[in-house]
């Protein structure tokens, strides 16, 4: 068991994995680590769904691992996972004709709902110790 007195740690460990990997998702869909199409394909800049996703999950995402305006980045990232659970994973499927299942593990939202949770935890915490957010508020000069 980790003790109390390591939360702080943890918390910003969570945020920063969590961020990071959100980033890579967002580099995705601009032909990065493969690319949306695994040849390194790209979303069309700002088209809709996936090249404004990309843009929100590259913004949101750095902004959320150096912890700068974490709890907006974070609301507005815990907000996107929760529109592409519903638009992309629930609903998509229904609506060509193909319905891919009711459950995450059926329609292979677990990333979006696992994404989505950890950001709405996120935006109600701020970002915690390691974060500019931090260093701003002139607590980091007291560590």
């Amino acid at each position: 068991m980790i003790p109390q007195r390591y939360a702080p740690q943890t918390y910003a460990l969570m945020r920063i994995v969590f961020a990071l990997i959100f980033l890579n998702y967002g580099l995705q869909k601009f032909g990065i680590f493969g690319g949306i199409d695994g040849k390194g394909g790209a979303a069309p800049f700002l088209s809709w769904p996936f090249g404004m996703a990309g843009l929100i999950e590259v913004v949101t995402g750095v902004l959320m691992l150096i912890g700068l305006l974490t709890k907006p980045a974070a609301f507005i990232a815990s907000g996107e996972m929760a529109v592409a659970y519903f638009w992309i994973h629930q609903f998509h499927g229904m609506a060509i004709g193909q319905p891919m299942g009711l459950t995450p593990v059926q329609n292979g939202g677990q990333a979006a709902v696992l994404f989505c949770l950890a950001f709405l935890y996120v935006a109600t915490h701020g970002a915690g110790i390691w974060s500019v957010d931090e260093m701003r508020s002139g607590a980091g000069a007291k560590s």
